[in-house]
């Protein structure tokens, strides 16, 4: 029953107390918090929450009635369905603020958010984070760069986890900032490859999702910058596009790369 009563809400004491009390009919503060195991002081703390939450009342003892002459308060136990009105009461407030915590939520979702990380590290963790996207993932990608910053096996393991995602990754680079040995269109690899016109260059990656994009610095600045935004998203997703049409097809390869 007492651990009943801690799911229903009350603190694990306050329930000892709380049962003490129904238990006796009535009782001191002294007696219910011997019958507790908490101390006196604690006692009369605990009294005033349940007081407040209407769980027990007070009656005055009129001299006489115990071998105490003076006049005595005792704690009584309230009829327990005050628990069953209390629970209806948070019902009905919670039914009126959860509709506006949720477009508060709503609210927080739809507005940008933008992340900065540093180092080997942050770019690592960008690039990875690609990984719980929805497919398919749309990339810019200058892979001497990323052969340097993360490295040959971060990129080994960000590979795998995309091909064990079957996560498709339609990506435009360079041929200046490509790496020997091509790793060009792969179905095994979920990959689908372009390159740009001769005249565009990039040192650094893009990662465009639905609703994020990454941007991963080359070595030579080492930061990566992660922006959640619907409408940006959009926007560099619609960017892709143009370019991905202006660009050559790669021939088809099954070496194994992102």
């Amino acid at each position: 029953m007492w651990q009943q009563l801690v799911d229903a809400g009350l603190d694990a004491k306050d329930a000892h107390f709380y049962l003490a009390v129904l238990q006796r009919g009535r009782a001191t503060v002294a007696e219910a918090a011997r019958l507790a195991n908490v101390s006196r002081t604690s006692g009369y703390d605990i009294a005033r929450r349940l007081e407040a939450r209407g769980l027990i009342g007070r009656v005055e003892s009129a001299p006489g009635e115990s071998q105490d002459l003076r006049t005595q308060s005792h704690l009584v136990a309230n009829d327990p369905a005050q628990l069953l009105d209390e629970w209806a009461m948070r019902r009905r407030v919670l039914d009126d603020l959860v509709p506006q915590l949720r477009a508060l939520f709503s609210a927080s979702r739809t507005r940008p958010k933008v992340r900065y990380l540093e180092g080997v590290s942050g770019i690592r963790t960008a690039l990875f984070e690609t990984l719980e996207w929805d497919s398919p993932l749309r990339g810019i990608l200058s892979m001497s760069d990323l052969m340097t910053v993360p490295g040959e096996s971060a990129m080994a393991d960000y590979i795998a986890g995309r091909r064990e995602r079957q996560l498709v990754l339609r990506v435009i680079r360079t041929r200046d900032h490509d790496w020997p040995g091509g790793w060009l269109t792969s179905a095994r690899d979920y990959r689908v490859v372009k390159h740009a016109p001769a005249e565009y260059q990039f040192t650094m990656t893009a990662v465009i999702g639905s609703h994020e994009v990454v941007t991963l610095s080359s070595a030579r600045e080492t930061f990566a910058m992660v922006i959640e935004s619907d409408e940006y998203a959009e926007m560099q997703r619609n960017f892709f596009e143009v370019l991905w049409g202006a660009s050559i097809s790669a021939e088809t390869d099954d070496s194994g790369a992102p």
